[in-house]
């Protein structure tokens, strides 16, 4: 008996807000099952994680693909406008040196709720993984307007000489060396240090640590 009216109780109290909740839970599932369902396309950048810190990607990178979605019309109106974004995040746990197909799937695009993945274009997106290399390489200095004052670069040297770059590793082996940005001698007529960037031809390829190095140049008359 106590037990019965205890149940009782729980049921009983505050009886009008559990009534006016129910109802509200009930409309708001009407207007959802309701809704009409809408299909679009939706441009997403690909993501990755869990990549090993030894291995690059030396394949050339698919920046975006594009999804088609279905679902409530509300939900995919809102996408992109405050609403839940789709996201594309592939998990490259385990990935080996070679080269790897990743589908796309609904296990890895994460949606707002009511919407589903019908296709992805493409479907499937491929890397090419290398281990990590680095090397040091000599930098070489550029000039612009030599002899325009009636003078020549007599000498020059370059601080640091060498950099460290860091790659995929196969890419890294074949830069021969960095290169500076052009040091504009046309007006210099004795001897100067110029404080300049440093660049190199391979987009794949990166420096270890800051791109500038200081050229110390010194002009003779012709």
């Amino acid at each position: 008996m106590k037990q019965i009216k205890w149940v009782l109780g729980l049921v009983t109290q505050n009886f009008g807000w559990k009534v006016l909740s129910l109802v509200i839970a009930v409309v708001l599932w009407e207007l959802v099952a309701t809704e009409p369902e809408l299909s679009t396309f939706a441009t997403v950048g690909v993501e990755y994680k869990n990549l090993s810190d030894d291995l690059e990607i030396s394949s050339d990178p698919v920046g975006s693909v594009k999804l088609e979605l279905r679902g409530p019309s509300g939900e995919l109106r809102g996408l992109g406008n405050g609403g839940v974004h789709p996201e594309l995040v592939l998990d490259m746990s385990g990935v080996q040196p070679g080269e790897r197909t990743f589908p796309i799937t609904d296990q890895n695009v994460n949606l707002s709720r009511g919407v589903r993945l019908v296709r992805s274009i493409p479907p499937e997106v491929r890397f090419r993984f290398e281990r990590q290399g680095t090397r040091a390489v000599r930098v070489v200095p550029r000039f612009t307007g030599e002899g325009r004052s009636g003078y020549d670069v007599a000498t020059y040297s370059v601080a640091p000489d060498s950099m460290a770059i860091i790659g995929p590793a196969s890419r890294v082996a074949r830069v021969s060396a960095a290169f500076t940005d052009p040091v504009d001698v046309s007006s210099l007529v004795g001897s100067s240090d110029f404080r300049v960037n440093v660049f190199l031809e391979d987009p794949y390829v990166r420096f270890r640590g800051p791109a500038q190095v200081t050229v110390a140049v010194t002009m003779k008359k012709r």
